[in-house]
């Protein structure tokens, strides 16, 4: 995993990535932010430090995050 500043850029065809609220936030100040890549993983950035960057989590490691999110919320 590595902090980004700004989002990579490989091609005129990528996007920045699409940020949304997740669902895992709270409804006042702990708020974080995820953006689905291009390459399968996940961009995560802090809402109330956007200009610190993102952090880029590969595919296999955010899929692995998701599954034991999702068994501790069961």
């Amino acid at each position: 995993m590595k902090i980004l500043e700004e989002p990579p850029v490989h091609g005129d065809s990528d996007l920045p990535p699409n940020f949304r609220k997740s669902s895992y936030s709270s409804t006042d100040r702990d708020c974080v932010e995820v953006a689905d890549l291009s390459t399968g993983g996940a961009a995560v950035r802090d809402t109330q430090n956007r200009e610190a960057g993102h952090l880029a989590i590969p595919a296999g490691e955010w899929s692995a995050l998701l599954r034991v999110v999702a068994r501790r919320a069961a």
